[in-house]
């Protein structure tokens, strides 16, 4: 089992951490690099279109959203 990597970000114009797997980290990096955008900004576009559910699942279903796509 693939130990969770932390990282901090904005967003809001507030502080905090996000945990994932590294894998995750990974195909969220390329999916920010394809929309031109950095990290912390497709971090904030997944919080802000996320509703009620948690940071971490709405940011691992954006990266499975991609990764299926890329795969066709």
């Amino acid at each position: 089992m693939t130990a969770l990597a932390k990282r901090s970000l904005s967003l809001a114009g507030h502080r905090t951490s996000l945990a994932l797997e590294p894998e995750f980290w990974r195909v969220l990096e390329a999916l920010a690099a394809a929309r031109g955008l950095s990290l912390a900004g497709l971090v904030a576009a997944i919080d802000a279109a996320r509703g009620a559910g948690a940071l971490a699942s709405a940011c691992r279903l954006a990266a499975l959203a991609f990764a299926s796509e890329r795969r066709g």
